[in-house]
């Protein structure tokens, strides 16, 4: 089960998304897509809270005020951390995360520290709090299709760009050959002129 919520600070509205418990966090850890933006409190238990990029945006193109919402969502899940004043929650991509083996459930590290974003709350806000778990639903949620549907996705759309490129190189080519071609016979039909006027010889009549 996955709880979703709908950040509206910004249009078009943005969705965040979290496990159900530790043990579906394991499940959006392994299969989050690369666009996705992972939010937990810094060094207590917490939900996890994701949100999907946009097509082409970028970490540093999100707009604080959904950064706000994601952190006071996340503080609030966290039994620990909704209590606390000046409160860290820490981001980053989801490719950024690291699992091994040796970790517990729902435990979480990082590929590059410096990858890390941080955002400092200092206090709980109830009227964020409470427009976000207004928009929350529940759904059932195949993370391993959903996965696999996006890869799918985007090597297709890699094939399309791939052959429109192709395709262009090609009509270039034809292009180009064409052009020599015509460059080919113009030069020969000026060879042609040229002979032509050179060996007209003496049109004059002979009369005997």
């Amino acid at each position: 089960m996955v709880f979703y919520f709908v950040s509206n600070v910004v249009e078009p509205p943005t969705t965040l998304f979290m496990g159900l418990d530790k043990y579906e966090n394991e499940d959006l850890i392994k299969w989050g897509w690369p666009e996705d933006v992972w939010f937990h409190v810094d060094k207590v238990s917490s939900a996890h809270v994701y949100l999907r990029l946009k097509p082409g945006q970028t970490l540093e193109e999100l707009p604080h005020a959904v950064i706000e919402d994601c952190a006071q969502l996340v503080k609030a899940n966290s039994i620990t951390g909704n209590k606390m004043n000046d409160v860290d929650v820490v981001y980053t991509m989801w490719e950024n995360l690291h699992k091994t083996a040796s970790m517990d459930v729902g435990q979480i590290g990082f590929h590059k520290q410096k990858a890390v974003k941080k955002i400092r709350l200092p206090s709980r806000d109830n009227a964020v709090v409470n427009r976000l778990n207004k928009t929350k639903i529940e759904k059932q949620v195949d993370f391993r299709a959903e996965r696999e549907g996006r890869d799918r996705q985007e090597r297709e759309d890699k094939k399309r760009v791939f052959k429109k490129e192709e395709d262009a190189k090609k009509d270039e080519e034809k292009a180009r050959l064409a052009a020599a071609e015509l460059r080919s016979y113009s030069n020969l039909m000026t060879e042609d002129n040229m002979s032509s006027n050179k060996d007209g010889g003496d049109d004059s009549d002979d009369f005997m």
